[in-house]
């Protein structure tokens, strides 16, 4: 952390999907504090589509953007020239929204003369923990979304290791594919916890993918296709289908995260035994959901490791996690001498040494 007699203030900004965002985040006196957080939805535009459509999201971004930034600074009361940098996210993501975030980022740092920082997008969700938390190095995420499922050490800022991936599909996906097959309104995640609500978790005995098994890796492939066959049997689905088989894939995928978490909390037990109290940060737009929270909150304490699930809006796309970053990157001396040259990323591995894990060349399994 920066000196406690010090201030520093970013703007962050976040267009790799599906929501435009923009916030300002200070550190002051070694206290983080979150000024703005806007955050404008495109899902009624993609809603139709059951998915985000690039496209659309591009020119969604281009329309809202300015609008979103002018309101971040204004709730923040922070006028531009009292922004130390600016920081956007540079991938991974769709391209065109990258390009439409970045591409505006660095026309404002550069009008006002301020420093460039291009973001990881998966390095706002690693650090975001210590925005909200304070954590102390080193400590594990689990890291759940749309385009991700990755165990990862977190040993400092700029600083991972990969533990485990998908093989296949990301979690985030399987939620998404399906409540698409049982006709349920996108986004998936949150419409099949909805569901799930109302359903028998012990009707449908669904496979808990990998479970067991010694290395420490997620599947979530063949969960898809056991939840598909169920549908095909049952149909036509009542409502009373539909729930039953939302609570039962999501009862399998909270069994099999905490199945495979086991696996690294115990590997982190062994080579951190030095350390007391050890955390798991869970991150993502799937980590707001409640049951997967509580499963692996039974996993931590089963292991004495504390477990630590930011915000849901902190958890979901958006552009404090981007400014924080920024800071993070700032006080460790790592932000870019020229951050106007970087390119965008569709494709950016949070630990880039480790080798791609051979699946089915889902960008999940592949970062």
């Amino acid at each position: 952390m920066a000196p406690r007699d010090t201030l520093i203030r970013v703007l962050g900004i976040e267009t790799s999907c599906d929501e435009t965002a923009a916030s300002v985040v200070e550190l002051r006196d070694g206290s983080p504090g979150i000024l703005s957080s806007i955050v404008l939805s495109q899902i009624e535009e993609h809603a139709a589509f059951g998915g985000v459509v690039p496209e659309i999201a591009a020119r969604a971004h281009v329309e809202a953007l300015d609008g979103v930034i002018e309101a971040a600074l204004t709730d923040a009361g922070t006028p531009l020239s009292e922004i130390d940098a600016v920081a956007a996210t540079a991938g991974p993501g769709l391209v065109g929204g990258l390009i439409v975030g970045l591409m505006t980022a660095k026309a404002i740092a550069a009008a006002a003369g301020k420093k460039l920082i291009p973001v990881n997008h998966l390095e706002g969700h690693a650090l975001t923990a210590r925005l909200t938390d304070g954590l102390a190095f080193p400590y594990l995420l689990l890291l759940l979304s749309g385009g991700h499922t990755q165990i990862v050490l977190i040993r400092g800022v700029g600083d991972y290791q990969r533990w485990a991936t998908t093989v296949d599909d990301a979690l985030g996906e399987a939620f998404d594919k399906t409540a698409k097959l049982l006709g349920l309104p996108y986004p998936g995640g949150p419409s099949v916890e909805r569901a799930a609500q109302a359903g028998d978790a012990a009707r449908f005995a669904f496979p808990r993918p990998m479970k067991g098994a010694a290395q420490p890796d997620f599947s979530f492939s063949g969960l898809k296709t056991a939840v598909r066959q169920a549908a095909t049997d049952a149909a036509p689905l009542s409502d009373a289908d539909v729930a039953d088989i939302c609570a039962s894939f999501q009862a399998a995928v909270s069994d099999a995260l905490a199945d495979r978490v086991a696996r690294s909390l115990a590997r982190f037990r062994q080579q951190f035994a030095v350390i007391e109290a050890p955390v798991l940060v869970v991150a993502g737009g799937v980590a707001s959901n409640r049951e997967i929270r509580a499963a692996l909150d039974r996993q931590c304490r089963g292991f004495g490791f504390r477990f630590v699930a930011p915000p849901a809006a902190l958890c979901t796309d958006n552009a404090a996690m981007i400014a924080w970053a920024g800071i993070e990157r700032i006080t460790a001396g790592l932000a870019e001498t020229d951050g106007f040259a970087f390119a965008p990323r569709s494709r950016w591995p949070l630990d880039e040494v480790s080798a791609p894990v051979v699946g089915s060349g889902r960008r999940g399994a592949k970062a």
